[in-house]
């Protein structure tokens, strides 16, 4: 069951390799990131659901969503049983009509995607005033801990022990949901705490906290990738709608792998040479150039008898700054 999960070297279909005007060079591309990399179903569907389904509702008949999912080598199986558990772990509820079945977001699942929309398509604030969050769990379970650290580490905070967890404060941001969890309330400490500058601060435990060499590397690997695609696509804007959104979603899927362990420092803890702003840049240059053609393929995708897609809402207007009018 587990090989279901993932794209298989063999089977990588080629629908959206030989698409009518396709770019031979994208072809070949997509040809060799889903060969190299093999995307587990369930991870790639949540960025599909994330990136393409939310803005337009956040709901779709399962056989469209397989039809959707093809390009990318999912298997009706692999889309079948990912949606399951996707709705058995509460992101999605199901609706059935006849033989067919149509899922859509929870009120959880929709907080989820609104957390990562404000990760992924917003750019972090440049001022921080040298505040810090912290989390003190010596009194939490060990059972509902690693919970606890998973939703934080989310949340954009790194552990400096087994018990505690510290983040730069943002103004606006609040404690992350689970704080008010039953087990976690009232065993979780939340306090902020003004740092001062030089060694044995927690200015300086920021290497300790998160291992920012690594994300750094992993940034860099992401650059490297995707700026030899993004060339063909400013060279040529008419590319196939279908590329632009299998590409689009390649993009933002790989984006969002590395930015899930990214705490979004402020700039003043980061290395002059900090990658995540060319990576946050390019993202932003992608999407501005194929939204409008990925769009058009998604809606050919997911239209079915009498039914349009719903069309996107102002928060998909606004990613990465703003996108240009239809």
């Amino acid at each position: 069951m587990r090989q279901a999960a993932y794209v298989s070297r063999s089977t990588v279909p080629a629908t959206a390799l030989h698409a009518s005007g396709a770019d031979p060079v994208v072809t070949r591309w997509v040809r060799r990131t889903l060969a190299a990399d093999p995307p587990r179903a369930r991870s790639l569907i949540v960025t599909v659901w994330g990136d393409a389904l939310s803005p337009h509702g956040g709901a779709v008949w399962l056989a469209r969503l397989i039809r959707l999912m093809a390009p990318f080598g999912i298997n009706e199986r692999s889309v079948r049983t990912s949606v399951f558990r996707l709705a058995r772990d509460g992101w999605l509820a199901a609706t059935a009509v006849g033989r067919m079945s149509r899922y859509a977001l929870t009120r959880e699942g929709a907080r989820r995607f609104d957390d990562a929309h404000r990760r992924i398509y917003t750019r972090p604030p440049e001022d921080w005033g040298g505040t810090w969050d912290l989390v003190l769990a010596d009194r939490v379970t060990t059972a509902l801990r690693s919970a606890l650290r998973d939703e934080l580490r989310w949340a954009g905070f790194g552990e400096l022990g087994a018990t505690t967890f510290v983040r730069p404060r943002v103004a606006g941001q609040t404690p992350p949901s689970i704080m008010a969890a039953r087990g976690i309330a009232g065993r979780a400490i939340t306090t902020q705490t003004v740092d001062a500058a030089g060694p044995g601060t927690l200015a300086d435990a920021s290497n300790e906290a998160w291992n920012l060499r690594s994300l750094a590397a992993d940034y860099r690997r992401f650059l490297q990738h995707f700026g030899t695609v993004i060339e063909r696509f400013r060279a040529d804007d008419e590319h196939s709608p279908e590329h632009c959104f299998v590409v689009r979603t390649l993009l933002i899927h790989e984006y969002r792998r590395v930015l899930l362990r990214d705490p979004m420092l402020p700039a003043a803890l980061l290395p002059i040479d900090w990658p995540g702003a060319a990576a946050y840049a390019l993202c932003r240059d992608f999407y501005r150039l194929t939204h409008r053609r990925a769009e058009r393929h998604l809606a050919a995708m997911l239209a079915s008898d009498g039914e349009a897609l719903q069309p996107a809402n102002a928060a998909f207007r606004m990613r990465f700054g703003g996108l240009p009018a239809a």
